[in-house]
């Protein structure tokens, strides 16, 4: 695909300025927006291909902001924020939010997201399923490779999509200890030190839609300080 269009919401000046440097620097075109208003604005009338967001605007939280945009927009968003509890991250991440990355954040990490996040977007563009064009089955639970959804129980299960990545490398992995590390590097092109924190709340989020009751899971098992497995359903 063309060089995306980045949209940068932020309204700290001098971190909103590090971001489009960055990304000028980078030779990637950006809009930028100090509030939410104005980010909704700006993503209805220029349709941008990737989404920056803080959480902490001065007229809107950013949380309301994912739930309008996701109203009439798949567009990734990145949310960048200083909120690092768990809770906050999830109800992002329920919002309908890609991906969290906690402030401070180095220019190398938030490289390496977009990066991430572009790569996914022009293999969906392309229509390229690889050698993922089978459909499995485990149990309840079936996952559509080449057409990128899952279902439980043959309804939808309304997956973000590193949500759905994490889901299809536990399934093709079935029965398989997947480290923390190996998942991190798989799902975001590397492991970072706040990328395993990030995991386990992407897994949180992930087993309450695919779990009735997560405390006793069906499919995804926790080895506490090792990474997860998909159990294969007899």
């Amino acid at each position: 695909m063309n060089k995306p269009l980045i949209l940068v919401v932020e309204d700290d000046e001098p971190i909103r300025n590090l971001m489009s440097t960055t990304l000028k620097t980078h030779e990637y075109k950006y809009l930028t927006a100090p509030t939410g208003r104005d980010a909704v604005m700006l993503a209805s009338s220029h349709n941008p291909d990737v989404m920056f967001l803080d959480l902490g605007l001065p007229d809107i939280d950013g949380v309301e902001v994912i739930r309008q945009i996701r109203s009439w927009s798949n567009m990734p968003i990145i949310v960048i924020s200083a909120r690092s509890e768990d809770e906050d991250k999830i109800n992002a991440l329920d919002a309908g939010a890609d991906d969290y990355l906690t402030k401070p954040f180095s220019v190398e990490e938030l490289l390496a997201r977009l990066r991430v996040t572009i790569r996914r977007l022009s293999m969906m563009n392309s229509g390229s399923g690889g050698a993922e064009s089978s459909v499995y089955t485990n149990g309840r639970l079936k996952i559509d490779f080449p057409a990128g959804c899952a279902f439980l129980d043959e309804e939808p299960l309304k997956l973000t999509p590193i949500e759905f990545k994490l889901l299809c490398l536990l399934a093709k992995n079935t029965g398989k200890v997947l480290t923390h590390t190996y998942i991190t590097q798989s799902i975001w092109g590397r492991s970072w030190d706040n990328d395993i924190a990030s995991l386990r709340v992407f897994m949180v989020t992930l087993r309450k839609k695919l779990e009735p009751t997560p405390e006793t899971p069906q499919f995804i098992q926790t080895h506490v300080g090792i990474g997860y497995r998909m159990l294969k359903i007899e």
